[in-house]
């Protein structure tokens, strides 16, 4: 099945600095890809892995399960550790539940975790009735581009798969119930107006993670995909500080990227 335009993965090798980036639920990488070059551009090492299910029909989605989308960046993170000696996460709205579920299970294998806009829970009135009503309707509206920025378009279905819809539902649980375990450094991005994952979950991850050294920044001009939308750039940037911070060999590997392209 051929790929949606930009659904491509994203891997560039750089320095002993390594990042995991994790796109949503019905998105793909498109959604992150401008975040995952930033940080490549900066002489990381990054890999941006394409969901199972995703990026092609929504049809191939229905098929797959939240065990599915995390075995995937599961594997990404093992191969990622093989070849770094520091590794951090990063993820966007579901992207950001299985940063924070390979932090709980991986320990200090992870040195740090970035989250934009998190989910943690369903809160649609008809959630509970999922197990049931995804054997009588197949399918519901999408939610893909949810963007303030005039323009902004995320690559992702237009229809919502409620098979999938149900796993997401159960993955949600799964992780908020191993939040304890992380206790990673944790940078926590929020759009107070978001229209498909309310700002609610982010508290919500703040307030059970066991992390100490926490911090939020509010992205007052951004939707959902605040990666594509107006504060990008902030995304962009407060997470190569965040990393850089906790690993100071980044910078220095920026550095010398920098001085090797102004050479060339």
């Amino acid at each position: 099945m051929p790929l949606l335009p930009g659904a491509e993965p994203f891997r560039r090798d750089g320095g002993e600095v390594g990042v995991l980036v994790c796109h949503g639920f019905t998105g793909s990488p498109q959604s992150v890809r401008p975040w995952a070059e930033h940080l490549a551009d900066r002489g990381l090492t990054v890999t941006l892995p394409l969901l199972p299910g995703h990026g092609t029909r929504w049809q191939d989605m229905q098929v797959t399960t939240w065990q599915d989308w995390y075995a995937e960046v599961d594997r990404e993170l093992r191969a990622l550790t093989e070849r770094c000696s520091r590794v951090f996460v990063c993820g966007l709205s579901m992207g950001g539940a299985l940063a924070l579920r390979l932090a709980a299970k991986h320990g200090d294998a992870i040195s740090g975790v970035v989250v934009v806009n998190p989910g943690n829970k369903m809160h649609e009135a008809a959630a509970p009735l999922l197990p049931v009503l995804r054997h009588v309707v197949r399918t519901t509206k999408g939610i893909a581009s949810d963007i303030a920025k005039p323009g902004g378009e995320e690559v992702g279905y237009d229809r919502v798969p409620l098979h999938a819809a149900h796993s997401l539902r159960r993955f949600f649980r799964q992780v908020d119930s191993e939040l304890p375990r992380v206790t990673q450094p944790l940078l926590v991005m929020t759009s107070p107006q978001d229209h498909v994952v309310p700002p609610v979950d982010s508290e919500r991850i703040l307030s059970r993670v066991s992390s100490t050294d926490v911090r939020q920044t509010l992205l007052e001009r951004s939707y959902h995909v605040a990666t594509l939308d107006h504060d990008a750039e902030r995304i962009f940037e407060d997470t190569f500080a965040f990393i850089s911070r906790l690993a100071p060999e980044a910078r220095a590997g920026a550095q010398e990227g920098a001085t090797a392209s102004g050479g060339a």
